[in-house]
């Protein structure tokens, strides 16, 4: 990774599935596939202008268990037809269709956003 770059590291049980997902939801380029010295398998995806940060995803035995302590936040496009809150509820029914499930609608002093969850069960926001 250049130096001063950031990656962010998902645990999971199917990286390549998994990897697959957020790279359809960000507009990533495809998995790159591997294994480490034990011959787990991982997956990392790029943002194909090398702005945003890499995500890599590595195999773990144990299940998610609790609420993620760290999670993304995916910004609608604002250019679309509708006000904000539609143009952000046609965002999650976009990345729903790629496996996400919706959690929870918030609206509160910071606006209007959607809580929802990967194929894995990681909690991420669309606002």
């Amino acid at each position: 990774m250049p130096p001063g770059r950031v990656q962010v590291t998902f645990d999971c049980a199917d990286p390549a599935a998994v990897a697959t997902f957020w790279a359809g939801v960000l507009g990533y380029l495809p998995p790159e596939l591997g294994t480490n010295e034990h011959g787990e398998p991982w997956s990392r995806i790029a943002d194909p202008m090398g702005v945003r940060p890499r995500l890599f995803f590595q195999r773990v035995p144990e299940p998610k268990v609790v609420k993620n302590r760290v999670h993304l936040d995916v910004a609608s496009p604002s250019d679309g037809p509708g006000d904000r809150r539609q143009q952000i509820d046609a965002e999650v029914e976009r990345v729903a269709g790629l496996g996400a499930r919706p959690l929870r609608s918030v609206t509160d002093e910071a606006g209007y956003f959607v809580v929802m969850q990967d194929p894995e069960g990681n909690e991420f926001c669309v606002d």
